[in-house]
């Protein structure tokens, strides 16, 4: 793969989703991508409805000290 050998770009088109999949797959394994954060937001399935996540910690009250 040429991402391993130091490439740091290439002449592509964003639009076409399975070389976007190939650049992010690369940003993980060369380290680009800390913690894989751009690769879960991209990747993640959706919470259903009532599973809780983002919605339900918005809701919840804080603790007073």
């Amino acid at each position: 793969m040429a991402a391993g050998a130091g490439m740091t770009s290439a002449i592509m088109n964003p639009l076409h989703a399975e070389e976007m999949t190939g650049i992010m797959g690369a940003n993980v394994m060369n380290g680009h991508d800390p913690e894989c954060r751009n690769w879960i937001k991209r990747f993640r399935e959706p919470a259903a409805v009532g599973e809780g996540g983002r919605e339900r910690r918005q809701t919840r009250r804080r603790r007073s000290a």
